[in-house]
């Protein structure tokens, strides 16, 4: 009877310690979002402890892991019984509220048995902290192993410990037992003063904060992210380790210093961790977590720092480089999009108005041709060349003259179709002098030009409607002429325009 009461009392004194509202913390809020890793804890749940020890641990748990924020992007936690057979309570991706991982913590049933260290180290080594394996630990980030043990017949345990060790996990100790010394010194990681801890059964929370210190040491999201960087901005992230509490952030940037060539000194551009004047500074509220970096150069290294400022913790200050996109000038691409006899059209990109004050155009007939230019509003991404010869190789360059002075070019050949251009020109020039609608011979002129030039030069593939062309040229008064397509795809009715404003009346 008195050992079921003191059992009762035991587990009543574990739901005092477990059943804390899962809002509050026991260590300063700055921890909830200052770490990042996998934790597993190694509980010594053998014969040799008793139901009463076993509690005390799992209330030793549950206050240390408590402040700290769980999740895929936060600390994730596992707890990996000893006993004859090793039991796996619950693995890293299990629990991703504090809610959760107390109500597990309430849950765990002492297995009994024999203390086989041995084996619950592979387990652990094999299926919990290995990265890659299913719910095991992530890549690249921190590993840590904490052994609560009684110290009662560990077994060979140097070799595994070591092991972990090897593959960089991190090894800590908490004895509650007459463990040995020497041999827990070798396995912890170092140094082992943090790592290390022997203390009584029921006096365990006096080392509480120093082991969440610890852990905390070893998982600390201590670096800063540099993300969506182009050639003129960037973000910022980092871990919000001032949430719930008062003071700032201070972000400071600047380019990265260079050597002066031929000297030992450094150019005007200050590290901003040197404290130097030359940096930009920007403040971020407590609550923050990212901030912009804008104005700053293309294809330069800089050297940004965060400075989490607050009365109630000190914070390390962090620090990372990154390097800007280099400046895409305009143009990349050239293309022709329509070639003619006498024209073709040429495009080009990227649009950049924003930049670009405008383009220049030059072209001329290869060889030796005369050369002729042309400037292009810096909106438009093309245009069209006119009055060139038929069946000619021109040479094309589209140069980008940007606003902050410095200029791009791009040249391509390009080549006019075959044709009977000129023939065409001739013809109709010859037929507007002398044509004369009044005459009898506007008939015959009529079958003339149907015959004598348009049907040996279509293409009679494909068909079209010319209506009055003839009748704005004078030669004609047709109301309707059904002709087949000629080169490319233009309206007849728009190329004999273009013709009759470039030669005149």
């Amino acid at each position: 009877m008195i050992l079921e009461r003191h059992a009762c009392l035991t587990w009543m004194l574990l739901c005092i310690f477990v059943c804390q509202a899962p809002g509050q913390n026991y260590a300063p809020e700055g921890v909830l979002n200052c770490c990042e890793g996998d934790v597993l804890f190694l509980l010594d749940s053998s014969g040799s402890v008793s139901s009463y020890e076993h509690s005390r641990m799992l209330a030793f748990l549950s206050e240390l892991l408590q402040p700290f924020s769980l999740g895929e992007d936060q600390v994730r936690v596992g707890v990996l019984q000893v006993g004859t057979e090793p039991r796996l309570e619950f693995g890293f991706d299990a629990h991703a509220t504090q809610s959760s991982l107390q109500g597990s913590l309430r849950n765990i049933k002492p297995l009994r048995g024999d203390t086989n260290t041995v084996e619950a180290l592979k387990v652990a080594q094999e299926r919990v902290l290995r990265p890659g394996v299913p719910g095991g630990a992530r890549a690249g980030l921190p590993r840590v192993l904490v052994w609560l043990t009684d110290g009662v017949n560990p077994g060979d345990i140097s070799g595994p410990m070591a092991e972990l060790r090897e593959e960089g996990v991190a090894v800590l100790v908490v004895s509650t037992g007459h463990s040995n010394y020497l041999v827990l010194r070798e396995i912890v990681t170092a140094p082992v003063e943090n790592h290390l801890h022997f203390v009584d059964i029921d006096d365990m929370s006096i080392i509480t904060d120093d082991l969440r210190d610890a852990i905390i040491e070893l998982i600390r999201a201590e670096r800063l992210n540099v993300r969506d960087i182009s050639t003129n901005s960037a973000s910022l992230h980092w871990r919000p380790v001032l949430a719930g509490m008062r003071g700032y952030y201070e972000v400071r940037f600047a380019p990265l210093p260079t050597k002066v060539p031929g000297g030992g000194g450094e150019n005007t551009g200050t590290s901003p961790s040197t404290g130097g004047s030359q940096y930009q500074r920007l403040v971020q509220p407590a609550a923050s977590s990212t901030a912009k970096l804008t104005g700053l150069k293309p294809d330069t290294t800089y050297t940004v720092t965060l400075i989490p400022e607050s009365n109630e913790h000190t914070f390390n200050a962090l620090t990372t480089t990154f390097t800007t996109k280099p400046e895409v000038l305009s143009p990349v691409v050239v293309t022709v999009t329509e070639s003619g006899a006498t024209s073709v059209r040429l495009s080009w990109g990227p649009l950049q108005p924003q930049t670009v004050r405008d383009y220049y155009i030059e072209y001329s007939a290869l060889p030796r041709g005369e050369l002729r230019t042309a400037t292009v509003d810096r909106t438009q991404n093309s245009t069209l060349l006119r009055r060139l010869q038929p069946g000619t190789t021109y040479l094309v360059t589209v140069t980008a003259r940007h606003a902050s002075g410095k200029e791009k070019a791009m040249s391509v050949k390009v080549c006019t179709e075959e044709g009977k251009g000129a023939d065409l020109r001739g013809m109709i020039h010859s037929l507007r002098r002398s044509a004369n609608p009044a005459q009898p011979l506007y008939s015959k002129l009529k079958f003339q030009i149907i015959t004598t030039f348009f049907m040996p030069f279509f293409n009679f593939s494909v068909g079209f409607f010319l209506r009055g062309c003839f009748k704005k040229l004078k030669i004609l008064n047709l109301e309707n002429v059904l002709l087949p397509c000629c080169t490319g795809d233009k309206i007849c009715r728009q190329s004999l325009q273009n013709y009759d404003e470039a030669v005149g009346p």
